[in-house]
Parts: structure tokens; C-alpha cells; sequence
């Protein structure tokens, strides 16, 4: 059994010291079994090192030394204080060691369910995002949360997260934006079951749609077919240039010579988008088969896409500097942006825009030529319909679409195009 000693004031224990090179264990007083370590200083010209209390008790048939924490954070009166505690749960059969590592296992627990709704869809967005097709997908994604999720769910914990709050982020959304408020409340729906996976919640998802948010907002079929009527009334198309003012708009564009007329006329000559067009990179051209390949990842459909090359689009490849691995390269070794290409034809006095010319090309093949339709929708990389699924099946209409693209081309210098087998001008009213 420890031995009762006098208590020591608050200036002698200040005084106590480490012996030498090795650590003086004292006996302050007050409760019986409470010590405290002097250990000699671990840095050179040090006077004093690491001083704390401990209070050595028997638990059973063992001794046991618990730590109370280091002096003088620790004070006499509270070192004091703590033995007296940890006697009084040993004298009850309770082990102090045991209860404090529980303590903190508990405290572990409850810290480690403290996951706020942000970050978990950070983790969610990066899983998902192994699953998409295009980095694009990804950033949608994340837009969508941070823009209608994270104001309302961002900084709440996942555990806390109820019926109310989901209802409160949809409102302002659901009518006016339907297809992105669905979205956006799937997307929760699936991070809060993340949640329950991992533990971090427990009971019914709240963002449930079935038997849960279905009471409280319209079905989104209905609220679909009220925004589509709404959108048909307001629908704007892009600005495209009439057909038959094409042949005057390639000669200004022809003329001018900065590289954001260059990409529009490969634009214009492959019936492409324009990021397609500003993202191509010199290894997807094969110059001896007059092929561009456009890899899936770079694809809005998500698939490859061949492009027929004209001898013009190959002749206006070969003129261009290879200063990088784009072909229209632009600051900092990177593509040109699309208000760049978008700036041409305003400079030579059109206000029309730079997808307007796929619009252009595709009024032009139904009204002016004779070529199937799904040679003109595979043109343009469309893969919506069946037909044009069949057509990639078979081989992707390439040389079909070699020869409409050599037409178009001819169309542009000249106006000249066919129908009907007939070699005509635009606006010949003798045919």
C-alpha cells in the first residue's frame, strides 16, 4: 500500500526536479499513490524537462500506474482531484483505464459520423466519375450539387438530414427546372444511401421519391409535358446562315486569315461541332487515308466518330504551323476557346453562330441533294434514330459520306449542289 506522505504546496512541487540524467519520481501528497515524473530535459541547455502526474494505485493483483495528464497543465489541485475520482472508481470495482479508453472509443465513433453532406459527395462524385464516359458528365454533376444541393445540404452532417430539408431544396426547382431537380434529387437519394452503407445514418432515406417526396410535389411526367408546351413557345435555335448566302460568307471567310477563320472553315467543311473541331489533335488525322477519328471520350454521343477529309480540309491542315499537339493551338499550348472561332463570322459582317453552320449543312442536304437522310445524320455524329444505328453497323457510311462532304465543299465555292441527279446552281430557276 502506497505510503501517506505530507502534502506538498503548489511552490514545492514547482521546485521538484529531474536527478541528473534520470527521472525523479516524488511524492506530492494529498491522496495517497500520487506521483510525479521528472524527466530530465530532452533539448541541450534545457533546465527542466517533461514533468506529469500519475497516481499508482493496486486494481486487484496488479499495480497499476494511471496517467492524469502533465504538469503544470495539470495543477496540484487538479492532479489532486482526478486521484481522488480514479479511488473512488476503483473502490466501486470499476477499472478507470478502462472506462477512459471507452471514453474515447465512444468520442472516436461520434467524431467519425460528423461527415458533413459535401464531403461525402465529394466521395460520390469520384466514384461515379469512374463510371461515366466524359469528363464533361463529371462536371455536370458536380455543378448540379453545388448549385442546388450544397446552399441547402452542404454543411449539415448526413446523419442529421430530414424529410424537410429535401423538400426545402426542390421547391424552387421542381417546377421551373424539372429534369434537373429530378436529378439532382436522385443523386441525393443515392449519397444519403452511401450514407447508410457507411454508417453514418440510420432510418428511411429521405430523399426517397415512392411513398415519401411523391406527396409533396407533382409528378414529374406532368410537370415534364407543362415545361415542354412552355418550351416549344420560347424555343430559340441557334442563328444559322441561309443556304444560299453561303457561297459570298466562304469567300470572306476564305480571305481572312486569322486561326479562329481557319477552325471555322474546318468546322464548315466537316460538318462538326466546335469543340470537336478545336479539341482535334494532329495524331487523329491520318493524311493518307483523308481521316479524321474522333476518340469516344471527345464525343457528346460518347462513341468514335470517323470524318471523311476533303482535299480542301486536308490542304488547309497541311497549311497550318504543327506548333503543338492541337491543330488550332492556342495560349499556353492549348486549344483555342469557342469565343474565338464564334468572333469570324461576326468580323465579316454575319451575325450567325458557329453551331448555326451545322444547321446550314443540314438544310442544305434535304432541300439541295439526294442523299439519304442517314447519311446526313451520321455526318453530323446523330445516333439517335434506328436507322442510324443500323448505319453503324454497317460500317459507318464512310466513302458515302467521303462523297457528300466532297459535294459540300463544291457548294461552297460555288453554290453549285444537285437534286435529282441534276448538277444545279441555288436559285436556278431553269432546272
Amino acid at each position: 500500500m502506497p505510503k501517506s506522505v505530507p502534502g506538498l504546496s503548489d511552490a514545492a512541487v514547482r521546485r521538484l526536479r529531474h536527478r541528473g540524467a534520470k527521472a525523479a519520481v516524488y511524492a506530492v501528497g494529498g491522496v495517497s499513490g500520487l506521483l510525479l515524473v521528472c524527466k530530465p530535459p530532452v533539448r541541450a541547455g534545457a533546465a527542466i524537462g517533461a514533468r506529469s502526474w500519475i497516481l499508482r494505485v493496486m486494481m486487484g493483483s496488479k499495480r497499476r500506474d494511471i496517467g492524469l495528464g502533465g504538469y503544470p497543465t495539470v495543477s496540484l489541485a487538479q492532479a489532486r482531484h482526478r486521484a481522488r475520482e480514479a479511488r473512488e472508481t476503483i473502490w466501486q470495482g470499476s477499472d478507470p483505464i478502462a472506462d477512459r479508453k471507452a471514453r474515447k472509443s465512444l468520442l472516436a465513433a461520434q467524431q467519425a459520423k460528423q461527415v458533413t453532406f459535401a464531403e461525402l459527395a465529394r466521395e460520390y462524385i469520384d466514384k461515379k466519375g469512374a463510371e461515366f464516359k466524359s469528363a464533361k458528365q463529371v462536371q455536370k454533376l458536380t455543378s448540379h450539387l453545388e448549385t442546388y444541393a450544397f446552399p441547402h445540404l452542404g454543411n449539415m452532417v448526413v446523419g442529421d438530414i430530414e424529410r424537410a430539408h429535401i423538400v426545402k431544396m426542390l421547391e424552387p426547382i421542381w417546377a421551373v427546372k424539372n429534369e434537373t431537380a429530378s436529378r439532382v434529387r436522385l443523386h441525393v437519394e443515392r449519397i444519403l444511401d452511401l450514407a447508410g452503407v457507411k454508417g453514418l445514418r440510420t432510418g428511411d432515406n429521405p430523399a426517397r421519391w415512392k411513398g415519401n417526396l411523391a406527396l409533396s410535389f407533382p409528378a414529374r411526367a406532368k410537370v415534364a409535358k407543362v415545361a415542354k408546351v412552355a418550351k416549344v413557345a420560347k424555343v430559340e435555335h441557334y442563328k444559322a446562315l441561309p443556304v444560299a448566302d453561303m457561297p459570298e460568307f466562304w469567300r470572306k471567310l476564305k480571305a481572312a486569315e486569322s486561326l479562329g477563320a481557319k477552325a471555322l472553315q474546318f468546322i464548315i467543311l466537316t460538318a462538326s461541332r466546335s469543340g470537336e473541331a478545336r479539341g482535334a489533335t494532329w495524331d487523329e488525322i491520318n493524311f493518307k487515308a483523308k481521316l479524321w477519328t474522333i476518340p469516344a471520350s471527345r464525343m457528346k454521343g460518347g462513341r468514335e466518330h470517323k470524318v471523311p477529309l476533303s482535299d480542301p480540309a486536308i490542304a488547309l491542315l497541311e497549311s497550318l504551323p504543327r506548333l503543338g499537339p492541337h491543330i488550332f493551338i492556342g495560349p499556353r499550348n492549348k486549344p483555342i476557346s469557342d469565343v474565338v472561332v464564334s468572333r469570324a463570322p461576326k468580323i465579316i459582317g454575319q451575325d450567325v453562330t458557329t453551331h448555326g453552320f451545322r444547321a446550314t449543312f443540314r438544310t442544305w442536304v434535304q432541300e439541295h441533294t439526294a442523299y439519304p437522310e442517314d447519311v446526313a445524320e451520321l455526318s453530323l455524329a446523330h445516333v439517335n434514330s434506328d436507322a442510324t444505328r443500323a448505319a453503324y453497323a454497317r460500317g459507318e457510311l464512310v466513302e458515302k459520306r467521303r462523297s457528300l462532304m466532297a459535294d459540300c465543299e463544291k457548294f461552297c465555292e460555288t453554290g453549285s449542289t444537285w437534286t435529282r441527279g441534276n448538277v444545279v446552281a441555288i436559285g436556278d430557276s431553269s432546272k
